[in-house]
């Protein structure tokens, strides 16, 4: 497997900018900071998806010739990679298939079908998911996406780094949430190229520390994923990321689910903004961890905002 490279998050942002405005970078004065000396939240939820992820699905199909396209795509996912590939895919007219869990979030299911992609619902889980997109794929001679093994989906999604190391050149940390980890894999290959002083920490659910254990191990490993995040619910570490992350990642934490539906409600609150779970966890990881922040300029990635309403209505209720 190729390893992308700051060139190809060039050519990637050349790629997506006709499409993708760059997000906001905003502080809020009502936030709280925690032990940062300043903060400022990354706004990927404002994409048209509503997730970081359509930068890597643009990138991705953009890169593919025209008969690769005509054959489709497969691709498997608990929500905004799905969005991700179907958007993309709706503006090439290639066609698309989704395989999700059984249970996803209505929400994203009733997005991805209104791109015009055909979603398939199969497995408890996003790990049960995957192996049936494989399957189908070679079935129907479609190339098959993974969630996060693929050099144009990091590379597009390079180019949110790109953007917030313009916005903000005097960062000492950036902190992103993992789950397949083409987000702090990105983080770390435009961080290392453009912003090396500044530190990129990953983040993920204690629930489902598979690529956190990965990280640690270095190497793949499996953990039980029990989540209630769905954009943190991976059971497995992934190849490309964990190459990327092990030699860019300062750090790499865990925090649990009470502290992301609490960072939800802070920045619901505070900060004018709906995030879901995987939305919310870098701040999480702010309130978590104040002693790896103290006196840093930080900037949190909102990496989505596809909350289900009884996540939200948890975030509200959630007794501090």
């Amino acid at each position: 497997m190729r390893t992308p490279t700051v060139t190809d998050a060039l050519l990637a942002r050349r790629l997506v900018r006709d499409v993708l405005p760059p997000t906001p970078l905003w502080s809020y004065a009502a936030l709280d900071r925690g032990a940062a000396a300043a903060l400022f939240v990354k706004h990927e939820n404002t994409q048209p998806t509503g997730a970081f992820k359509v930068r890597g699905g643009l990138a991705l199909l953009a890169s593919m010739t025209a008969e690769e396209r005509a054959r489709g795509i497969v691709g498997y996912s608990t929500g905004n990679h799905a969005q991700s590939l179907a958007y993309a895919a709706a503006r090439h007219g290639a066609p698309c298939t989704i395989v999700m869990p059984e249970r996803a979030n209505p929400a994203k299911v009733r997005a991805v079908t209104a791109l015009g992609a055909e979603l398939i619902q199969h497995g408890a889980t996003f790990d049960e998911a995957r192996p049936y997109a494989a399957q189908l794929a070679a079935e129907r001679g479609a190339r098959p996406v993974s969630a996060a093994d693929e050099p144009e989906i990091v590379a597009g999604v390079a180019t949110a780094y790109l953007e917030l190391f313009e916005q903000a050149p005097d960062l000492d940390t950036v902190i992103v949430p993992v789950g397949g980890g083409s987000g702090a894999a990105a983080a770390s290959l435009v961080a290392a190229a453009v912003a090396p002083d500044c530190r990129v920490v990953a983040v993920q659910s204690a629930a489902s520390p598979a690529a956190y254990e990965s990280w640690r191990a270095g190497r793949l490993v499996e953990r039980p994923n029990r989540t209630r995040v769905e954009g943190l619910a991976t059971g497995t570490g992934f190849a490309l990321p964990q190459a990327l992350m092990r030699t860019g990642l300062a750090d790499f934490l865990l925090v649990d689910d009470d502290a992301i539906a609490l960072a939800q409600r802070s920045l619901l609150r505070d900060a004018h903004t709906l995030a879901e779970g995987a939305g919310a966890a870098a701040l999480a990881a702010l309130y978590t961890h104040p002693d790896a922040f103290a006196g840093q300029r930080v900037a949190v990635v909102c990496t989505g905002g596809n909350a289900q309403e009884e996540e939200i209505a948890r975030a509200l209720h959630l007794k501090v």
